[in-house]
């Protein structure tokens, strides 16, 4: 595994690399800059600054290519890198399945009082605000090698806004990076993301709604939510209930609308669904569709966000012998590791 770090500077990402060559297991990589680095870019500056002893030779490369050759041979091994200069190395990097990227950012005012401590730290004089911000606009939005085209590239996004180690430990700790999940998804991503794709073709007005039947890790059928065939399209009139927004659970007598559930269940047929059938659906099934994936003899569902009748929903499937389960993938999006103001945890933003 090799997990990459960018973001804008001071933002914390030699503290990342820190807790996870200390506490993780990881060994540092080093890229060589390029003449097409600004010489303006912090992370340019950095780069010639540090020490020889903060870099094995064994571990530093001057082209990207045999930092790739260096990790396809060592796959198994733990590593991360700072070291994306811009979106060429980035590119060969993302072409091996053991690399991920993560960025590490921080408001703006933290961190530009971060650089005056350090100045401080140091006794070197400490830029101006203005100063400072037209640094971290040539850092992130320069023509030549701006670092913002790789940050929104990121699988996951850390907002550093604290400058306590301990919270950012635990922090990391939790989101768990080395997570081999993250690289190779499991038979629940797997097909939880089919049925979040099959949710990109509903015409539901009201939500969007996809589900993946499945049976010995083979889908049988797929199933998204919408009026019937031949019927006008949900999203097109079809469905008077959705379409003046009716609240959810209410006049379902009355909706057109077939579920995802539904679809998948007649696309495959009863005689196709035996002992040992599991659905996926990223929403959980309502009280009408669990009925029926009850009485056809599905064992398990698998479902990723909640619904207004999952109690319910849960008291049939329990009296009818087929199991519940949420789906908890890895954590990716925004993390934000402290509020800025009243110093609390933040919830995670996806």
């Amino acid at each position: 595994m090799l997990i990459g770090l960018c973001g804008s500077m001071l933002a914390g990402k030699q503290s990342v690399v820190n807790y996870l060559v200390d506490c993780q297991g990881f060994s540092r990589l080093h890229l060589a800059s390029t003449a097409s680095i600004p010489n303006s870019s912090p992370a340019a500056a950095r780069s010639t600054s540090l020490k020889p002893a903060n870099r094995p030779e064994c571990n530093i490369f001057s082209q990207v290519e045999e930092l790739v050759d260096h990790i396809t041979k060592r796959w198994q091994h733990r590593w991360v890198t700072t070291d994306i200069w811009d979106e060429s190395v980035l590119e060969k990097l993302l072409r091996r399945p053991s690399f991920f990227l993560v960025s590490v950012d921080a408001p703006l005012g933290l961190r530009w009082q971060r650089c005056k401590m350090r100045c401080a730290s140091e006794g070197q004089s400490a830029p101006s605000l203005e100063e400072f911000v037209a640094r971290n606009d040539d850092q992130l939005y320069n023509r030549n090698g701006g670092l913002a085209r790789l940050i929104d590239r990121a699988e996951v996004r850390l907002m550093n806004c604290s400058d306590d180690l301990e919270q950012l430990h635990g922090t990391l700790e939790e989101l768990d990076l080395p997570n081999e999940q993250r690289l190779r998804p499991n038979w629940d991503q797997y097909f939880m993301r089919l049925a979040s794709l099959a949710a990109q073709r509903s015409n539901c007005m009201k939500r969007r709604v996809g589900s993946v039947l499945v049976r010995e890790k083979r889908v049988i059928s797929t199933g998204y939510n919408g009026t019937p065939r031949y019927l006008k399209n949900c999203n097109e009139g079809g469905c008077l209930r959705c379409n003046e927004g009716t609240t959810a659970g209410v006049g379902l007598s009355t909706c057109l609308c077939l579920h995802a559930e539904e679809n998948a269940l007649l696309e495959a047929g009863r005689e196709r669904i035996r002992e040992g059938s599991i659905l996926y659906c990223d929403t959980c099934p309502c009280l009408t569709c669990s009925i029926k994936i009850t009485q056809v003899g599905i064992s398990e569902v698998v479902y990723s966000q909640g619904y207004g009748m999952d109690v319910e929903t849960a008291a049939v499937f329990a009296e009818g012998g087929v199991k519940l389960r949420q789906f908890s993938p890895p954590r990716k999006g925004l993390v934000l590791l402290q509020s800025v103001e009243g110093n609390q945890p933040c919830d995670v933003i996806q």
